[in-house]
């Protein structure tokens, strides 16, 4: 009986881990994971490095409630493939959207990334974090704009 329940669970799990949800490879792992990738990299010296084609992207000035995007080119001159686990703005009016597969060793990937100015009168800028499996584990870059308010 135990032994039929737990080859039932064991199914049940498997069917579940292979559902039809289309994943990316980067969905897939966790921040456990990236620290080991890290460790088995640095241990077998190998290493992802970013190269930014620019640390700031300036949009200049814009009016309030604008959405404006713009490209930042991120190029892997590191030993091993570089992998992009999360990128967040630093606040939800600024969007990227990073690759979802490994960038390879001397690749290069767009990252979009997308500035809402609604209620964002004045001189903003934003940034946008990487976690990576980069030696730091992370970097990061900006956005700025002038945003001129809306008529009242």
């Amino acid at each position: 009986m135990i032994r039929k329940s737990v080859g039932l669970l064991t199914l049940s799990l498997m069917v579940l881990a292979t559902a039809c949800k289309q994943e990316s490879a980067a969905d897939k792992i966790t921040d456990a994971d990236m620290k080991a990738i890290q460790e088995a990299n640095a241990i077998a010296g190998k290493v992802a490095k970013i190269e930014l084609d620019k640390e700031v992207h300036d949009f200049g000035t814009i009016k309030e409630g604008d959405i404006v995007e713009t490209e930042f080119i991120v190029k892997n001159v590191g030993d091993s493939d570089l992998l992009i686990h999360d990128a967040k703005g630093s606040c939800g009016c600024t969007v990227p959207l990073p690759p979802k597969e490994p960038i390879k060793s001397g690749d290069s990937a767009p990252i979009k990334v997308s500035f809402d100015s609604k209620n964002k009168p004045g001189q903003q800028e934003k940034t946008v974090t990487l976690t990576t499996n980069t030696a730091n584990g992370h970097e990061t870059f900006k956005i700025k704009a002038n945003v001129t308010p809306a008529a009242k």
